[in-house]
């Protein structure tokens, strides 16, 4: 496929997948004989990864760390696990983090409906008298 259909499924910019291949999170492109760059499948489902990574936060120093030890194959493999293990020791602290400031959150919100219940019945009581 050609860069603008990955754009279209992947909902990233031409800018940002060429800067991807610039930095090394993706392999460089082949080109067709016009020389457009030609993404094939496996392309996508890197890419979709990535897109896994950044959004549980890794950095941008640590995938590439991931895809240059990927694009040294099968030797790299436990390199590749314990870095994602490190990975997501530090997702679960975040989403225990964030777990913790949801329930601060609802805690706060039950406190407020409960304040603002009990202040609509002593409104109501008071204009019954």
């Amino acid at each position: 496929m050609k860069i603008g259909e990955l754009t279209k499924i992947t909902k990233l910019s031409s800018h940002t997948l060429r800067y991807y291949e610039r930095i090394g999170l993706l392999p460089r492109a082949h080109r067709s004989s016009s020389g457009h760059r030609i993404y094939d499948e496996a392309t996508l489902t890197w890419l979709e990864f990535l897109g896994r990574l950044k959004a549980t936060d890794m950095s941008i120093k640590e995938m590439q760390l991931y895809a240059k030890m990927r694009q040294n194959g099968p030797s790299t493999e436990l390199e590749r696990q314990k870095l994602l293990e490190h990975h997501r020791l530090k997702v679960r602290i975040k989403l225990a983090e964030i777990k913790t400031s949801l329930s601060v959150l609802d805690c706060k919100i039950d406190t407020y409906a409960e304040s603002i219940k009990q202040k609509g019945k002593t409104n109501g009581r008071s204009n019954h008298k």
